[in-house]
């Protein structure tokens, strides 16, 4: 997995401040005997696959989002070290014109941790979380998969600007589709989401930002639709 950085990450105003917590997590969850490369080369590498200039949405400001959430919700998780470790991988691999992209997500965080020294049994449920940001739909009682779920779907609770911006942050991602299939794509997505019982699974995002949430995507799936 290790490569040398570019400066692309290194620019961002939380760069020193983010690699200092991906080595703090990765030292916690790595086994005692561990025999492992620097966790700061893994935390490097990582923020600049966040940081690659096809993103415009899954950016490293969405990895600070989703992080803060996770920790905000970290009460509700079973195992918060292996939540934030997902929250790191979750988008690591994210190309707009691809299809796979939480599953090579999911494969890198198998890679790397491994090599990186942390147990097989948190290594298989990182992977795991990452997978269920495929459709967000975490089994009853998957506390770790209810905290990443919602930490991921967060946004979509935005206030109105904060709301808009992310929704043309996600268009300019996908600036190559033609509008009437990005409309066709978006409300697919749009309608897969509100159909769910509930989007936010720990009872801190369904009372603070389930209302919210669904009024943002309906009225955005109406603006698609019109």
């Amino acid at each position: 997995m290790i490569r040398m950085p570019d400066s692309r990450a290194a620019a961002h105003p939380r760069y020193e401040a983010l690699l200092a917590e991906w080595c703090e997590l990765l030292r916690r969850c790595r086994k005692e005997d561990a025999q492992a490369p620097d966790p700061a080369l893994y935390g490097q590498e990582l923020l600049e696959r966040w940081a690659e200039p096809q993103r415009r949405y899954h950016t490293l400001d969405h990895l600070v989002a989703v992080l803060g959430r996770c920790a905000e919700l970290t009460t509700y998780a079973h195992d918060p070290d292996a939540v934030a470790l997902a929250a790191w991988f979750h988008d690591a691999v994210y190309r707009p014109d691809r299809t796979e992209n939480e599953e090579r997500s999911a494969a890198l965080a198998e890679r790397a941790l491994a090599e990186a020294g942390v147990d097989g049994w948190r290594t298989a449920e990182v992977a795991r979380l990452v997978r269920l940001t495929i459709d967000h739909d975490p089994a009853d009682g998957d506390a770790d998969g209810e905290v990443l779920c919602d930490a991921d779907l967060a946004v979509l609770a935005g206030d109105p600007a904060a709301y808009a911006g992310y929704a043309a942050a996600v268009r300019e991602e996908y600036g190559f589709v033609p509008d009437p299939e990005f409309r066709a794509g978006r409300s697919t997505v749009l309608r897969h989401l509100l159909g769910l019982p509930r989007l936010f699974r720990t009872d801190y995002g369904f009372d603070h930002w389930e209302t919210v949430a669904r009024r943002n995507m309906a009225t955005e799936l109406e603006l698609l639709e019109a």
